[in-house]
Order: structure tokens, then sequence, then C-alpha cells
């Protein structure tokens, strides 16, 4: 289906944003990869799928880093078609005791890169009168938890940014909408399933249950291959009027 096409997704070296990468690499689209973790293992995923995958590790708090990389996509891989803003960062802590430098951090990995690569690729998507703007955002963009102010702020954002730009671009061929996901199973939230299995001594089952009972009441993780298969709806043509939605998909988390 998106033979021809090349998707940019950043923060995808690991977790979402590789599955939503290999996702839309088995629909036929190239892809360009970001992030900071084993580049080569990444590309290792999409042997045998018949796509060319190209890599820039643009560090997405710095403009000028990201526009070096739609640059690079641009001269290198064809442009950008599908532009899948993913790359995020966290941070837990009382409002009164939150580093200012790391609220900085969050919302420019979060929230501003998304506006730098948006601005970037509108042009070149509304030439060709076909695009795909994915910006992933989280349950946090619907609905807020404490200890987590600058990411609750910049999914919220990130939300905002969705309808927004779906607006400009409402008569056009270019799509912009929002995914938010729930508890996904990363190696990041294996992270707090171990510190939760560690602090109240159970085992690796139970640290999962108790972390999905605070939150997500199917008691399921929802997984990267879920978050590509609603990727792949959105470059569909059954999504071409579908704009500036924000898809949860988090168990019923929002619904409660």
């Amino acid at each position: 289906m998106l033979k021809g096409k090349t998707a940019l997704v950043t923060g995808s070296t690991s977790g979402i944003g590789l599955g939503i990468a290999k996702s839309l690499a088995a629909q036929g689209a190239k892809v360009v990869l970001n992030g900071f973790g084993d580049v080569e293992a990444a590309k290792a995923e999409f042997r045998g799928l018949g796509v060319d995958v190209g890599y820039h590790g643009a560090d997405m708090s710095k403009p000028e880093q990201i526009a070096d990389m739609m640059a690079y996509a641009a001269r290198d891989m064809g442009g950008v078609d599908i532009l899948v803003n993913n790359a995020g960062i966290q941070h837990v802590a009382a409002v009164e005791d939150f580093p200012p430098e790391k609220w900085d951090a969050i919302i420019a990995i979060n929230l501003t890169s998304a506006f730098h690569t948006t601005r970037l690729a509108i042009p070149g998507m509304r030439q060709r009168r076909w695009g795909r703007v994915i910006n992933v955002a989280s349950t946090h963009g619907l609905v807020a938890s404490a200890q987590k102010s600058a990411y609750v702020a910049s999914k919220h954002g990130i939300v905002g940014f969705t309808k927004a730009v779906a607006l400009e671009t409402a008569t056009s061929g270019v799509t912009v909408n929002a995914i938010c996901p729930g508890w996904v199973l990363t190696p990041l939230v294996q992270k707090q399933v171990d510190a939760r299995a560690a602090a109240d001594g159970v085992d690796d089952a139970e640290a999962k249950r108790r972390l999905l009972a605070e939150k997500q009441p199917s008691l399921q993780f929802t997984t990267p291959e879920q978050l590509g298969g609603l990727a792949v709806f959105l470059c569909s043509p059954a999504a071409d009027n579908i704009r500036g939605v924000a898809y949860n998909v988090d168990g019923g988390w929002a619904a409660q």
C-alpha cells in the first residue's frame, strides 16, 4: 500500500517508534530511522522487507539538527511523505521539585521537535498533494497523572498542535492525527516494572499486573505492533478524511 512513499519516524531505534517504522516498511514504505539506540540492531529488524532504510542521528532538542535530518530525508530518501513524531523523554517529580532543565528538555523533545519536523515536512506534502503526519502523544495527552507535569503538558500540547495543523491542511491531501497509547511494554516501561518488583517483593508478572491495575482496565499492555497497525490505517485511503483526531489505545484508561 505504501510502496513509493518514505516514512520518517523520530525516536525509532527501539520501542514504539521501531514498531511503527516496521509496520510502515511492511507495507512497502522506505524508512528513515532516528534515535540514540543501537542503530545496526534496529536496521536488522527490516531485513527481508525489501525496503530502503536510512538513519539520521539528529538530537531532537536541537532545531539545526532536525533541519539537517529533514534535508537528508529530502535529498537521499525522496522526501518525507509520512512523518511520525514519536521521540519523547520522561521525568517524574512533584512540580516544586521539578528541575527546570528537565522541564525544558521534555518540552523541547516531546513538543517543540514536532513543530520543527512538521513545518519542514508540510510544504513537500502539499506539493505532492499527499501526506500523513502522525503524532505519538499519550493517554497523558487526554488525562493527567500526578508527578508528571512536564510530560502531561507536552502531550496535551501535541494533541492541540495536531488539531491546529489538521485544520490548516483540511482542504489538502495531507492529514494530521495523533495516537495516544496507554501502557506499552517498551524497555523503558520494563525498567518501571523491575523497580516495582524489587520494591514490592513480587515477581515480574505480579509487578506488571499491579502497574496496569492502577490505570489500564484491560490489564493488558498495548503493543508496538498494534500502534503500527493503527499508523498503517491512518495512511490508508480509508483515513483520507480523518483529520485532527487523537486515538487513545489504552485499554480503557481514558474511559474511566
